[in-house]
């Protein structure tokens, strides 16, 4: 019985050892999916806010850049400055993320430009499933058959929700940027899950200065310095400090916890959510077939995150 005793102790020390383990493991892993989805959520606000702007759109990407930039970098300042120490090691990941940011966004707003926004957002969001296809090479992630069918049901959702796509009269140059945006898209993702030590806070400030000399650049070539009105202000406002400063904090933040999949899986929520909001604010009508995508996108993400119990 002695015996039998001790191994019941034993068996019900190492229990209790385990559990509060794991119970924080999964307290985070939760935390982490809020965050990414909420910043997901804030930016699909972004159109209805730009649409009360009269910039045009590489001006309105500085001004978020340049305010969400000073907001998170003068946060980073009054919480102690920057660990020099972890970004100097990081600092590869840290540099060419913020490059990609820039860039990602001034490749889409040229294909914006140059194509139909059905066929280059279409283009766009197969980024994040180049990513997932290629987990098991970049991240070392094993790809089940259950995240290959997600896959395919949320690239069926993205092309319902794109809308009626023009396939005429297509110009080569526009193809070619919104090619481009796709791959940096998809860079953005594998460069910001190779940053662990830095803080999500501290990326962000770093990855939205960086992304600022990008976009800078590209605006004096092109619509030059930005003249802003009183009515433009407020949405200004909320477009750097919430949906650029917070969301961008909650967006890298919640990506370095969780799965290279994970992310690319979850990412769709942006498109969906601008599509929902559109519908609820702007008063934008959504076609059946964009409601069915919209729910195979929702039901695509959570069949491939939500683990199968045996």
């Amino acid at each position: 019985m002695d015996c039998d005793e001790n191994k019941l102790h034993m068996v019900v020390g190492s229990v209790l050892q385990k559990h509060p383990e794991s119970n924080v493991k999964d307290d985070k892993r939760v935390l982490s999916y809020g965050m990414y989805t909420l910043a997901l959520l804030i930016f699909g606000t972004n159109g209805i806010f730009v649409s009360h702007i009269s910039l045009a759109s590489s001006q309105i990407v500085l001004m978020r850049t340049l305010i969400g930039g000073i907001l998170l970098t003068c946060l980073v300042l009054f919480y102690g400055g920057f660990d020099k120490d972890y970004v100097r090691r990081e600092r590869v990941p840290l540099l060419m993320g913020g490059a990609a940011l820039g860039l990602n966004w001034v490749a889409l707003f040229e294909a914006y430009r140059l194509l139909n926004v059905s066929l280059a957002t279409l283009i766009y969001y197969v980024g994040p499933i180049l990513v997932l296809l290629l987990s098991p090479i970049l991240f070392c992630e094993k790809l089940t058959g259950r995240k290959l069918i997600s896959v395919i049901i949320v690239a069926i959702g993205l092309i319902c929700i794109s809308g009626s796509i023009v396939v005429t009269g297509m110009n080569s140059l526009g193809l070619l940027f919104a090619a481009i945006s796709a791959f940096l898209y998809a860079a953005l993702i594998v460069f910001n899950k190779k940053i662990s030590r830095t803080s999500g806070l501290q990326t962000a400030a770093v990855e939205l200065d960086v992304a600022f000399v990008v976009v800078f650049v590209y605006t004096l070539c092109t619509s030059g310095i930005p003249h802003l009105t009183g009515n433009d202000l407020p949405y200004i406002a909320v477009i750097g400090f919430i949906n650029t400063g917070l969301a961008y904090f909650l967006y890298f933040s919640g990506m370095q916890k969780l799965s290279g999949q994970s992310v690319a899986l979850i990412s769709y929520l942006d498109p969906v959510s601008a599509l929902l909001f559109s519908a609820l604010l702007l008063h934008e009508a959504m076609t059946p077939v964009q409601i069915v995508g919209a729910v195979l996108i929702i039901g695509g993400a959570m069949f491939g995150e939500i683990k199968k119990q045996g």
